[in-house]
């Protein structure tokens, strides 16, 4: 599990990531993401629905994004706050293509919200 500096904990956190923050589509999730202060940790929330199914497999959903997220953050992932909200697909998709599907959708963060910003 990420350490707490990692994680969006806050109600209001979530709402400000999924309401104003960049929306990047999947079939098996959607990635909401906000930028931070350059050089903060990124943080990672996810949203996992009655819909995708009974409460094994919504934390068997949330345990693979944990792992995924924990791997983006070892890797070097920072300053974006990034909510991932599951669809009832994910429930039946094997990990390598969560994998594919998050690191996909990071990468278009990433794209999208770092890159202009490090421009001069």
């Amino acid at each position: 599990m990420p350490a707490k500096r990692h994680r969006v904990t806050r109600g209001d956190d979530y709402r400000r990531v999924v309401r104003s923050g960049y929306r990047v589509g999947g079939a098996l999730c959607i990635t909401h993401a906000v930028l931070r202060a350059p050089g903060e940790p990124a943080r990672f929330g996810f949203i996992v629905s009655k819909a995708v199914g009974n409460a094994v497999t919504r934390n068997l959903v949330r345990r693979r994004l944990k792992t995924i997220a924990e791997r983006r953050i070892a890797a070097g992932f920072t300053s974006v706050d990034a909510v991932f909200r599951a669809l009832p697909a994910i429930a039946t998709a094997p990990y390598a293509e969560l994998e594919a599907a998050v690191d996909r959708a990071l990468d278009r963060v990433e794209r999208t919200l770092l890159t202009p910003a490090e421009s001069p």
